[in-house]
Parts: structure tokens; sequence; C-alpha cells
């Protein structure tokens, strides 16, 4: 197991480092919560529903003198339906650019098909490969834990194996601190008080999704989605915004309204709190739902997303 011992510089007079960090591995590792505890703050949405990140989605954090940009990726899974097939390409798309990678898996789960083809690709990645086995406090038997690092060491030879739990922030710190002295030499791309590149209208709509989620985990499909119609900054300094909700089906629709428009209630209200913590102001948030069938042969729908369209 590789384990170079690399320390950033810090201090006014140290040269700055930059870097692009993908973030990838099969569904329900933990990457969008492992990338909000690098970053500091929540910049990607976190739900016990696969596939739950899209498009890659860029986190950024500053550790000393050094920048580091995260791509996190959706879940890499065997892709079925069109949807599932974007999102798997756009998640390798995310190693285009990289200056390292983390292939993030669950330390509780086993090595399946996923990972094996995950890993059988990375071996030919030519940037630095860091291997981080999350969730470790979920982990009982360690002798366990030490010989699913073995093998992860065994088939992929990453530069380095971190144990984390990104949930509980075990062992978060001494990753970042990696990271920062690993990225190379060079400006930084974006400003210093900077979290994520994603505009405020899309994170606006991706905390909608994750609040459907968190009530309709079980009732609706991944291929929900939501689009943030319109922002209207008001006198007061709040600021209206319009949502709407596309469903596939109308069975799905009366799910997400509910018995007495209950769920849209809630749905608005557990929202509107995460907008208004995430935009610093006060929020009136009016959400819409309507059918929008077979909207996965709609390349203008993949564009929205930030998606490639496959073609078959």
């Amino acid at each position: 197991m590789a384990d170079t011992d690399v320390k950033p510089e810090i201090g006014p007079d140290a040269e700055r480092r930059c870097g692009f960090v993908a973030v990838i591995g099969p569904t329900n590792a933990g990457k969008s919560t492992l990338v909000n505890a690098l970053v500091g703050a929540k910049v990607a949405i976190v739900s016990h529903k696969v596939q739950t990140t899209r498009a890659p989605i860029r986190g950024i954090a500053i550790e000393g003198n050094s920048q580091i940009v995260f791509i996190d990726t959706a879940g890499i899974f065997n892709p079925k339906r069109r949807l599932d097939r974007a999102m798997v390409d756009a998640a390798w798309g995310g190693l285009e650019d990289a200056d390292a990678v983390l292939l993030v898996l669950d330390a509780a789960a086993n090595i399946g098909e996923d990972v094996a083809g995950i890993i059988e690709r990375l071996k030919g990645a030519r940037m630095p490969k860091i291997a981080v086995l999350n969730k470790i406090d979920r982990v009982e038997d360690k002798p366990k834990l030490l010989e699913f690092a073995k093998t992860i060491d065994q088939s992929l030879r990453p530069d380095r194996i971190f144990m984390i739990s990104a949930l509980e922030g075990q062992g978060i710190r001494d990753l970042l601190t990696y990271l920062a002295a690993l990225v190379p030499k060079g400006p930084w791309h974006y400003g210093e008080d900077d979290v994520t590149d994603v505009p405020m209208r899309a994170q606006a709509a991706e905390l909608t999704r994750e609040s459907i989620y968190r009530f309709l985990h079980q009732e609706l499909p991944y291929t929900t989605t939501v689009e943030t119609t319109d922002w209207k900054t008001l006198k007061d300094g709040s600021a209206r915004v319009e949502q709407t909700i596309y469903v596939e089906r109308d069975g799905q629709k009366k799910i997400v309204l509910g018995k007495g428009g209950e769920t849209i209630k809630k749905i608005s209200s557990s929202a509107r709190h995460a907008i208004e913590e995430m935009a610093g102001h006060r929020i009136h948030l009016f959400l819409f739902v309507k059918v929008r069938e077979n909207w996965e042969s709609d390349p203008e729908r993949y564009r929205e997303m930030g998606l490639p369209f496959p073609k078959s």
C-alpha cells in the first residue's frame, strides 16, 4: 500500500496550489456526504435513494495555500435506461480533467460486480488514485475491515488508502491535508469564499428535490426533476421563488400533492428552510407539480440537468 508523507505549504509566502479531484464510486457509497464534509458546507444533496446525484457537482475547499476542487459524480452502476447511461457517462467524464481521483467505497459492503468493474477501469488511469473506505463507523469487525482494505490495495494499487466516516467526520482532516499537498502548484480557479460553482437557482432546485426524496423515498422514482422557473428579489431583501416539480405520470402527481395537499406542504416547508439557509435570506417558495411524459427522450431536459444526451 503506497503511503507517501506529503505536507502542504502553509503561510502567506507559500506558493499556491490548485487542482481538481474526481470523486467516484458505486451508488450510496457516501460520495456526496464526503464532498460536503471536505468542503465544510452543503454543496451536494444527500438521500438514501440511489442515483440521487445526477450531473457532476463541483465543491471547493481551501486547505492552507491549496484550493481543492472536488467533482462529485453520480454513483456508477450498470445502466439500463437512457438517463442511467447519461449519468454514468457524466461520472466517468469527471476524470477527464482531474489531477487525482478518489474511489469512495462503502466499507460495510462487499465488493460486487459494480465495484470490480470500477476498479478494473481505474487501473488505466494515469492520475494518482486514492481509495477511501467510508462508513467505517458501521463496521464492528475490524479484522474484516483490514482484509477489505488489503483486497482493494491488491486489486487497484492505489497511491493511498484512507479509512473514514464522512458522516461522523472521522479521518476527514487527514484526507484533506493529504490532498492539499497532492494538487499541483498553480493559481486558484475560484474565489476564496466560493464553495461551489453551481448557480443559486440550480442549488435551490436540488434542495427541493432532496426534500421530495425525504418525504417520498419509496413512492417516487429518481427520475423526478425540479426546475426553478422564477426568482425575484423583493424590496425587503427576501425573494419570491417559483419551482416546478416534474413527474412522469398523473399517479405520481397525486402522490406529490398528497391528501388535501399535505405532502406538498411538507416538501415546501422543508425545501424553503433549506433554501433560506443556502441563500442567507427569507424565501417565499411556490411549488407547482406537472406531468412531463417521456422526457427521457428529450435532449433539452438533459441539457438543463447538465448531462450528455445518449443517442441510443
